[in-house]
Formats: structure tokens, C-alpha cells, sequence
């Protein structure tokens, strides 16, 4: 069993563990089984993302990437020949 595999389920088999009791049972199936489908999917990832709340986990902020196209054109006047 791989470690993403075993994060995979052990997180599903906490969620069904401490907070299954408000569950639609479509929802316990989907966490025990998988996804099968697309909207199933988006329920996964909904429950996976509530459960990461639950136990305080945080996402890192997002990196600011963007640059505007004057900054993009001056760099590219100062590289050229």
C-alpha cells in the first residue's frame, strides 16, 4: 500500500469514525467505496475539505505569480539585443 493511499483512506475512515453521525448514508457509502463518478468526486473533495477544517489543518497562502505586461515588455527590452 502506498502512503497516499493509506492517507486516502485514513482520513475517509476518521471522517466516518468521529462525524459520520450527520451523514446522508449516500455520503458514508461514497467514503467508504470511493468516488465513482464525477459528482461524486466533488462530494469527496467537499468532505475531505471539511474534514481538513475539523482538524485545524491549513492551506498554505497562495503565491502571487502574476506580473502585468508592462513589466513583462521592460524585461524583455532589457534582455534583447
Amino acid at each position: 500500500m502506498e502512503i497516499d493511499d493509506m492517507y486516502d483512506k485514513s482520513w475517509r475512515q476518521d471522517y466516518l469514525n468521529n462525524y459520520s453521525h450527520s451523514l446522508p448514508k449516500k455520503w458514508e457509502e461514497i467514503l467508504n467505496e470511493g468516488a465513482k463518478s464525477l459528482s461524486q468526486s466533488w462530494i469527496l473533495q467537499a468532505l475531505h475539505y471539511d474534514w481538513k477544517r475539523k482538524k485545524g489543518y491549513k492551506e498554505p497562502p497562495e503565491i502571487d505569480c502574476s506580473s502585468s505586461y508592462k513589466e513583462w515588455e521592460e524585461s524583455i527590452k532589457k534582455h534583447s539585443i
